[in-house]
This record gives structure tokens, sequence and C-alpha cells, in this order.
């Protein structure tokens, strides 16, 4: 008998100052005993103090921990500190929650995300990406038992990274196609509802881009519960298949080859234009969107040069070997990369 679990986020709470409930929402989950709170050196101050507040208002044993970077290091640092804690909370962005939610899972505790960006799906996902000597890895991690989104604070990080957070959710897109392709050409498995939960996620933020403007909490909030949304596609499938498609192997693939990488939703976005014009799909309309929430089109809006955007392109479907997409096990010659580039207008 094939039996599976899926692991959801018990409690999801959002809203403008729900932060300050952080105390009250851990003692309703009947979570007890010395908590962790895992901060980067800016969310200390922008959310962690509250919460940190918030829980020691209710009698919490608080402890913090402060991280520079998302790295093997930084988890390893964090799995340190959290002998006889009953609970994490990653309070900060993708970087401190991912090392937060890997940590905990290492170390089979629980785990609460705090966002303070809603840059890209890992807020309620059940992976982690973790930074080693090539480059970016993406690693299977427990799901939070909770996620604290608190719109008002969210709503006050820059603009940029919420339009990232709109990339990454875009690119559920290309993901999809090359996934419905995987299955027909492998018979690898395949979710219809999971990647019915994830396009939905798609749709209804390209249907709302135009209302995705800079220090409204009504966009931070529809743009968080997307991505939260994309998070449990992802664990309803039990593989980041419904939200990590071609774009994110060139994302990945220009972490490796550009000096000074863009944020990962903004790449994914670039991605999506790219890879639904070689799926034979509406590229415009992509690129369209993007340009109306705000989100990179271009290599040269991303800040990267011309040729690393053809190099990731033309190593991208060396990445997760074992993850089929439109890129094939072959991937594209130079020249056919450059003429992808050029006719989307990435560069």
């Amino acid at each position: 008998m094939d039996v599976r679990k899926i692991q959801l986020p018990r409690e999801i709470h959002t809203g403008a100052g729900v932060i300050e409930e952080t105390g009250t929402i851990c003692k309703n989950l009947r979570l007890e005993g010395r908590v962790l709170v895992v901060t980067g050196p800016n969310t200390l101050k922008i959310a962690g103090e509250a919460v940190i507040d918030s829980l020691e208002c209710e009698g919490y044993d608080v402890h913090n921990i402060t991280i520079d970077s998302p790295s093997k290091e930084s988890v390893l640092e964090v799995q340190n500190k959290i002998d006889g804690c009953s609970l994490v909370l990653g309070v900060g962005g993708g970087k401190v929650i991912d090392v937060a939610k890997l940590a905990s899972t290492r170390s089979a505790n629980n785990f609460i995300s705090v966002p303070t960006a809603a840059s890209h799906d890992g807020i309620a996902s059940p992976r982690a990406s973790i930074k080693n000597e090539v480059g970016t890895v993406s690693l299977k991690a427990e799901p939070p038992i909770g996620v604290i989104a608190d719109t008002k604070i969210i709503s006050k990080a820059p603009f940029r990274l919420l339009a990232a957070g709109c990339g990454d959710i875009v690119s559920n897109y290309t993901a999809i196609l090359d996934w419905k392709l995987a299955h027909r050409l492998l018979n690898e498995d395949y979710s219809d509802s999971a990647a019915a939960l994830s396009m939905m996620t798609a749709k209804m933020t390209i249907k709302s881009a135009d209302a995705i403007k800079e220090g409204l909490t009504e966009s931070a909030g529809l743009v968080v519960k997307a991505l939260i949304s994309s998070g449990i596609a992802i664990s309803i499938a039990n593989t980041s298949r419904p939200a990590s498609g071609s774009e994110h192997k060139f994302s990945h693939a220009l972490d490796i080859v550009a000096p000074k990488p863009a944020l990962h939703g903004e790449q994914c976005g670039v991605g999506t234009i790219m890879m639904m014009y070689l799926h034979g799909g509406d590229w415009k309309f992509i690129r369209d969107t993007l340009k109306l929430i705000k989100a990179p089109t271009t290599a040269r809006e991303m800040g990267i040069e011309p040729e690393y955007i053809i190099e990731a392109l033309r190593i991208a479907h060396t990445i997760r070997k074992e993850r089929y997409t439109i890129l094939g096990d072959r991937g594209l010659t130079e020249e056919a990369a450059e003429s992808l580039a050029e006719k989307t207008g990435v560069i």
C-alpha cells in the first residue's frame, strides 16, 4: 500500500500588527518551554524585538541568534543553540527563514515562520535554499508548524522584494509546463491537485497585478498569501515541481556564473519569460505582467551583463539533472541561448 504523509502549517496568521500576537499564537498552539528566535542583523530591530517581547510577555524563556548568510555554517550555528529549546522562530527574509527551517528540521524542533518580506515561496514550503561552495542548493525540510505574516511590516520592506516575490509566483506557469512535460515523456509522478493550486495562485496574482503597489498592506497581504499557497502546493506534491522548473534552473545557474546575481524571484521572473518562449506559450503576457508589477524583465534591469545570461542559459540544464524540463538533457547551444535572450528582449 502506498502511504504518504502531507505536512502543512497548522495555523497561518496574516494581517497588520499580527506580530504582536506571537506569544498568544504560540500558547494557543500549545508550544511550551524555551524558545530560540533566529533573526538577521536588520530584522532583529524590524520585527525580532517585537517577537521576543511578545513571547516574554507570555512567560517564554527566549534566546536569540543573529545570522548573516544562508550558509551551512549558519545552519550549524543555529543547531548548536537549539539544545533545550522546544520551538524555533525564523524572523526575517528568505535567508533567515531557510536557515531556521533547516536547523529546526535537523534538530526535530517545531518551527514558526515570521517573514519580514515577501520575496519568495520559502515562507511556508518544505524546502530550504542554502549556499555551498558551488552555489545555492535546495534542500528538503519540514514546513513550518505556523506562519505569522505581519502585512504592515512586509509592506514597509523595499518594494523590490515584493516584486521579486511576484516573479517567484509567476514562475509557476513554466514550472507546471515542465512538470507536465516530464510526466508525459518520462512518466514522472504528477499531482493534479498540487498543479491546480499552483496555477490558481499564479493566475490570481497576475489578475491582481495592477493592485500590487508600494507601501500598501493589502498588496503585501495578497503576495504573502500567494507565496504561502505556492509553498503548500509543494507540500501536497512532496516535490518542488509545482513551483520550480527550467526558470529556476536558469536562476540557480545565474547564481553560479554572475559576479553579482539579482534576487532569486527577479531571476526566476526573467527566466519565465524565456522558458515560456521555449514552450511556445504567451511569453509577452508574462513579460507585460512583470512590467506592470515593476519587476525586472531584462538583464540590464537586473544589473547583469548579457554574457552571464547566455552562459546561465547554456548550463541551466546541468542544474538538478534528475529534473527534466523544456531544456532537455543537452541544453541550449551558445547561439540558441543568445538568440532566445535577444528574441525575448532580455538582452
